[in-house]
């Protein structure tokens, strides 16, 4: 088992705050931030933030794990390949009031938050997010950087491809495949396959636009209301 004395989160966010307390909770003995926006984030809440990333590449030997506190999936994955390939002992996070299988498979630098449940023969990706009362059923597939958000409910033998996000409260039907890059709505009921790239919204849920960053920022400036809708004024796009 890890050494659970020094841990390191990149990411000093709301997002953080959460992970923190996971690692806590899970036995961890002292928690240290790390931030692209130091010196100007200096603390969060009681924590300290020591630096940013570049700087935690240097000290990665002063700790006996990493995990990167980002809810943007895209992002999160580059700070995950960038500590990886620098020998980072990337670690997952489950809280203990979280229920995981001993039959799933959890990929490195992931969370899996309080009330979630993972069940059997599941499989996460590097860097999976599965939010607070969340559900991934048996055989499903995550691929890397999946943000499963609290209270979606994702049924047995589903595939969802690598950076898709699946909003609060979205369900979806069994044997379904998400394709990479899909938003999916909050409250939205996927009952078919998805392409990639999509954001999908609705009962049932339909395609409404391209997921590019170019799109999302238009909905969260120019059409808030609709951003609202689908549940992407969110920690997806915070870091």
């Amino acid at each position: 088992m890890t050494n659970r004395r020094r841990l390191a989160i990149l990411g000093a966010s709301g997002h953080g705050k959460v992970v923190a307390d996971i690692a806590i909770q899970s036995g961890w003995q002292e928690v240290v931030f790390y931030d692209d926006a130091w010196p100007g984030k200096a603390r969060l809440e009681y924590w300290r933030v020591k630096g940013t990333l570049a700087m935690l590449l240097h000290d990665l030997p002063d700790y006996d794990g990493v995990v990167v506190a980002i809810g943007h999936n895209a992002i999160r994955e580059t700070k995950l390949e960038a500590l990886a390939s620098h020998g980072a002992r990337l670690v997952t996070l489950v809280h203990p009031r979280a229920t995981v299988s001993p039959m799933a498979r959890l990929g490195s630098g992931g969370v899996v938050v309080a009330g979630a449940v993972i069940n059997a023969f599941a499989e996460l990706g590097m860097g999976s997010i599965v939010n607070t009362g969340a559900t991934v059923g048996h055989d499903c597939r995550l691929g890397t950087c999946v943000h499963v958000a609290p209270g979606a409910n994702v049924s047995g033998d589903v595939e969802v491809g690598r950076g898709t996000w699946i909003g609060v409260g979205a369900s979806v039907r069994q044997g379904v495949a998400i394709g990479e890059g899909v938003m999916v709505g909050a409250g939205a009921a996927v009952i078919g396959d998805i392409a990639d790239g999509l954001v999908v919204a609705g009962i049932p849920a339909r395609p409404l636009y391209p997921a590019t960053d170019a799109t999302r920022k238009e909905l969260l400036f120019r059409d808030a209301s609709l951003a609202k809708r689908l549940g992407l004024l969110s920690t997806q796009g915070r870091s």
